[in-house]
């Protein structure tokens, strides 16, 4: 896994302690005992082969399962151990901080490691043991491979200046956006999609001024009266309290989202994991 992440026999066995000739003996044991070869040699650098990836599957999935094993096996009702959280960046800007403070309070012998995650990536993640659990805010998702710990339904709105001409209206439909410019998240987003879906449906062709991946541009861009932003309500809670932006009055299509909390189907939900979903 080190090798494959660094691409280079020297820079693992630095990172990992190692003498060179360790590393490079453990992969050649290793590619005996399986009879394939696991890395493309290409001078100082290598990459895996088709049968190295195939095996980093794996070994991420023994890691996931060493992580479980120290996590359940040793007598304590406890939560301990390493948990790798994914996390929708929404989530993060009121709701989840506090909660990640009561939670590393409550139990301080768990590890847990939290990173951003998109929504058509973070079911892969689940599957080969990177992440442990999920908390995505998205439209409703449902998924054989995915286990659905909770849900809550959340909000998706416009933003907009105060003295936006939008602003004062008391109704706000699809054709009021009409040539209106739009601050919309990225091309993956769904948040995204769902909008461009219901503007074709009203036969209102979108003006996109702005696409980016972050909230803080979008309110950035909005406050300073550039477009109107389509972005969760709990990402703009900071901004209308302060009178920099203000919550259209829309009366148009709903756009149904909620925060969930995933795992793999076949996940093993273990003390550390069901403390943090109780407390969310």
């Amino acid at each position: 896994m080190k090798i494959a992440e660094t691409g280079n026999f020297s820079a693992a066995a630095n990172e990992l302690g190692y003498a060179q000739s360790t590393v490079t003996m453990q992969i050649k044991q290793l590619e005996d005992e399986l009879g394939v070869m696991l890395f493309d040699r290409l001078g100082k650098s290598v990459s895996l082969t088709a049968a190295g990836e195939r095996l980093l599957v794996h070994a991420r999935k023994m890691q996931q399962l060493e992580r479980e094993i120290l996590a359940d096996v040793p007598m304590s009702d406890e939560p301990s151990g390493v948990l790798k959280l994914g996390i929708s960046e929404s989530l993060c800007y009121n709701r989840f901080p506090p909660l990640l403070l009561a939670y590393t309070r409550a139990n301080p012998k768990v590890d847990i490691r939290i990173q951003f995650i998109m929504h058509d990536t973070f079911p892969e993640q689940l599957k080969n043991g990177t992440l442990d659990l999920c908390y995505t805010l998205n439209p409703l998702i449902e998924r054989e491979d995915l286990r659905l710990l909770g849900k809550t339904e959340e909000r998706l709105c416009f933003y907009a200046a105060p003295a936006h001409p939008l602003a004062a209206r008391k109704r706000v439909t699809e054709q009021d956006l009409t040539d209106v410019p739009l601050l919309l998240t990225a091309h993956n987003c769904s948040f995204r999609k769902m909008l461009l879906e219901d503007l074709e449906r009203a036969g209102v062709r979108p003006r996109i001024a702005l696409e980016t991946s972050s909230k803080e541009i979008l309110k950035q861009f909005a406050a300073n009266e550039l477009g109107v932003a389509f972005m969760p309500d709990m990402a703009a809670e900071e901004e209308v309290k302060a009178g920099t932006l203000v919550r259209l009055n829309w009366a148009g299509s709903a756009f149904p989202i909620y925060s969930q909390l995933f795992v793999h189907k076949d996940k093993n939900v273990n003390p550390a994991i069901r403390a943090l979903v109780d407390m969310i």
